[in-house]
């Protein structure tokens, strides 16, 4: 009898590795406009993801904090499932993944920060455009007599987000954004649509209900708050420029931070060029042109030659 084949239903954590790289790669070589269509489209299940964690949450206000937390934490990964199954983009995800197609050579540095401008660009619009149909909508209600409703929950975790100072916001970015690219990991190595469930679920809710910052979701969170709070809250004095400069700003960076460094260098050292040949770091400003030459021998060779002389 002919033995039946077994088939893992995980990939090893190299495989994995390299279709993240992959992944980062097809961005690069794709029209801006079509990195941004993705990318708006991954906004806008931020917002479905966001707004659905706040409008369960905020139903139990005379819960403990730990409970209503969890509640979000539990509900909030829905927008990472609905975008990394369908072929969504964001910010956060390509932090890890142009700069792994950097150090392994299938791209360069300008067109991964290229693509990473125009996915955070299209990442909030569609957010921020999000926070504003819900506020036109009555969907997110606010009942600051009571202190109720999903506008006022909107309201309390603005203030709250911009409570921190630059470096925490900064610190807090890197811890979220490593937790979101293992969540992408995971996701590249289960071969079936329950394995990947599973594989974005848990470190997504991890990352919420430990506080973190997640600069996409807070292109929802932070306008919906803000709009919310101007419109209802006589004691509101939080301006545009505080959400810049005390979040978005420093969480950006930290989410960057996390994946092109605890993530994509980090795994192409373990499994790619950067542990072989230190692809990226004896190249200099050259990669920004024509990519990094030591994975090209002939390159690497005219390079050396020419430094020497």
């Amino acid at each position: 009898m002919t033995p039946i084949p077994m088939v893992s239903l995980s990939l090893p954590p190299k495989e994995a590795y390299f279709k993240i790289v992959q992944k980062g790669d097809d961005s690069a070589k794709a029209p801006w406009i079509k990195v941004f269509h993705q990318a708006f489209v991954g906004g806008c299940y931020i917002g479905f993801g966001g707004l659905l964690s706040m409008a369960v949450a905020c139903q139990i206000p005379g819960a403990d904090p730990g409970t209503q937390k969890f509640v979000f934490a539990a509900l909030f990964p829905v927008n990472l499932l609905l975008i990394l199954l369908t072929g969504g983009s964001l910010f956060t995800g390509n932090t890890a993944a142009m700069p792994a197609a950097v150090f392994e050579g299938q791209t360069k540095w300008s067109d991964a920060i290229r693509c990473l401008a125009v996915s955070w660009v299209g990442n909030f619009l569609a957010a921020a455009m999000f926070a504003a149909f819900t506020e036109y909508a009555d969907i997110c209600k606010v009942d600051m007599i009571n202190e109720t409703g999903c506008g006022y929950l909107a309201i309390k975790v603005v203030k709250a987000k911009i409570a921190h100072n630059f470096g925490q916001a900064f610190v807090k970015g890197i811890m979220c954004n490593w937790m979101v690219c293992m969540a992408v990991f995971l996701s590249s190595q289960a071969q079936d649509m329950t394995g990947k469930m599973v594989g974005i679920w848990f470190p997504i809710s991890a990352f919420v209900a430990m506080g973190m910052e997640h600069s996409v979701a807070n292109m929802f969170m932070l306008p919906m708050g803000l709009i919310c709070g101007n419109l209802y809250d006589p004691n509101f004095t939080v301006t545009i420029g505080d959400i810049f400069v005390k979040n978005m700003i420093p969480v950006s960076l930290g989410n960057l931070f996390a994946g092109a460094v605890c993530v994509a260098a980090s795994y192409s050292y373990a499994f790619g060029k950067l542990g072989e040949t230190n692809c990226g770091m004896k190249d200099g400003c050259s990669c920004f042109s024509v990519g990094c030459m030591c994975l090209d021998k002939a390159k690497e060779a005219e390079f050396e030659a020419s430094v020497s002389d």
